[in-house]
């Protein structure tokens, strides 16, 4: 449910587009954005960062299509935010004691800290060529087959790229036993 509810206004600009054209589907996009972040607070009083960013490029280039009437803009849209995801893993590598894909996945596994700047520097890689990848898409192929990109290439993508950290990361998982020895028991926890 919750992939859904992420990729909610993506789904919408590709039927849309299919039914009614790229100023529609991005027409439709900006307002899915919206509709996202009020259903976000009003279901969990809270709206994920991911998904205000998201929206702002959506309404800041999906209005500059609009308006100048050039469907590029919201071609660049989802370079621009791989690219903004790049800096923000790229930059939390150096900014505080841990990388970003720990501080988000250390609740379900733990491993070794170079794993998490390995599997933190992939994420860098892997959004700086999505971004590269869709960009070339868009200004190298028909504005359809950039649509189907968007949506079946970039996830898919993004997809495959998720599973295969999640096996890398399961290679290097550590046991419960050898947690406990690095960071002693945890709270309510009895030593035998």
């Amino acid at each position: 449910m919750k992939f859904l509810f992420d990729f909610f206004p993506i789904l919408l600009f590709f039927a849309a587009y299919h039914l009614e054209g790229i100023y529609v589907a991005t027409a439709v996009a900006m307002v899915a954005s919206v509709v996202q972040i009020a259903a976000g607070w009003l279901m969990w009083r809270k709206v994920e960062r991911m998904h205000w960013v998201s929206a702002g490029l959506i309404v800041l280039f999906g209005g500059m299509t609009l308006i100048l009437h050039n469907p590029l803009f919201i071609m660049w849209k989802p370079t621009i935010l791989n690219w903004l995801f790049a800096l923000v893993f790229l930059g939390s590598a150096f900014i505080g004691k841990k990388p970003l894909v720990q501080r988000m996945m250390e609740h379900i596994i733990q491993v070794p800290m170079a794993i998490w700047h390995r599997v933190n520097w992939a994420w860098v890689g892997f959004f700086v060529l999505s971004g590269v990848a869709n960009i070339v898409v868009a200004y190298q192929f028909s504005e359809a087959f950039w649509v189907n990109f968007k949506l079946f290439g970039l996830m898919g993508l993004t997809f495959v790229f998720m599973i295969l950290q999640g096996l890398y990361l399961g290679m290097y998982a550590e046991r419960p036993a050898e947690i406990e020895a690095e960071t002693g028991p945890r709270d309510g926890d009895e030593r035998p």
